[in-house]
This record gives C-alpha cells, structure tokens and sequence, in this order.
C-alpha cells in the first residue's frame, strides 16, 4: 500500500469528525482558553502511543507466529466490525466515562478516542506489510495532522455542519472503511489460498 492509502485509513479510523461531540462534551467544564493546549496535548500523547506500536508491531507479530495472511484476515474483519458501528452508530453517553468539571488527561480523549484498539491494531497490521518505516511514520503523522486540525477547528465545523451534518460524514467514512475492509480481507484470502498449493 503507499503512503496516501495508509494515511486515510488510519485518519478513517481516528474517525475525528465523530469525535467532534465527544471532545466538545468533555471540554465543556473546562475554561476555553485550555481547549487549543489540552487538545494538542493529547493529541501529541495519542501520537506517540501509535507511533511506539508501529515500531513493537512486528516484533509482537514475530514472537506470536503470526503469519501475514492471517494478520491480513483478521485485520480485514477487525476492520469491517469498526466500519459497520460508524454506518450504524450506538448512542454515545460521554457521561459514564469523566466528570465534565474534570480536565481530561490521556484517557479519554487520547485513548481510546484517538489511540484506539482498531488504529493500533491497524497500525501493526500495516507495519507487517509496509517494509518501509519511512512510509509508515509518514502515514502516521499525516492522518494525525489532519486530524489534529479537524478537532483543533471542531467548534467551527459543529457550526457549519450542524450535527446531522457531522453524522452523515461519520457515516460516509465508514462505507469507505468497510470497502478497504473487505479488500484487505479478499487479499489475505488469496494469500492463505497460494500458500495452500
């Protein structure tokens, strides 16, 4: 896969645009003058957590005997599960997880909002492929600086998109996601299926 494709898969997963409502519910108790400084904060902490499982990824892999047809396979279907729940999203209660007078820190809003099991998964899943940790690095930092800018300017795309405008987008990024889904799956597939004869 190249650089390009690798990054909007992983900006997919980050899935920013359907973080937007969390991350204003959760900065709501907190002066708005620290919105710009804690959102960059954490989004630096979910940076380098995914950035230290690209480089653990493969070694991980290589320790459990995994082959890269199955990592293939199971990251296909790991995948489309994610991409089915942005289609047909379940209500979100960001009140079980944080008192909003409280200032978040790593958890939430690095982890799992960002940093979640389906980017870091992912990430592994592409670094077995991707001989280049160049290429890798690059995604990486790209799909984040786009999201980076999205949640930074979240207030003005909430004005401009209204909710049912960010949901729509949620949604259309997750058909495109269950599209590489299904790809990824199809090609390990046919690696298993080679392999075999």
């Amino acid at each position: 896969m190249s650089l390009f494709s690798i990054a909007f898969s992983l900006f997919l997963l980050m899935d920013s645009i359907g973080n937007i409502p969390l991350y204003i519910t959760f900065l709501k108790g907190v002066d708005p003058k620290r919105h710009l400084v804690i959102i960059c904060r954490e989004m630096i902490i979910a940076l380098l957590i995914i950035i230290l499982f690209n480089f653990v990824g493969e070694a991980l892999m290589d320790f459990l005997r995994v082959r890269n047809d199955t990592i293939q396979i199971a990251g296909g279907l790991i995948l489309f599960l994610i991409s089915l729940k942005m289609v047909f999203p379940q209500p979100k209660n960001p009140n079980d997880s944080l008192p909003h007078d409280t200032e978040p820190f790593i958890v939430p809003l690095a982890v799992p909002l960002v940093a979640g099991p389906a980017v870091l998964a992912a990430v592994m899943i592409y670094a077995s492929q991707e001989t280049s940790h160049l290429v890798m690095v690059g995604a990486i930092l790209l799909a984040w600086a786009v999201s980076l800018l999205i949640l930074l300017t979240s207030a003005y795309l909430k004005k401009i998109l209204g909710w049912r405008g960010l949901v729509a987008l949620e949604r259309l990024m997750g058909l495109i996601l269950t599209l590489i889904a299904v790809q990824m799956f199809l090609s390990g597939l046919n690696t298993f299926i080679q392999l075999q004869h």
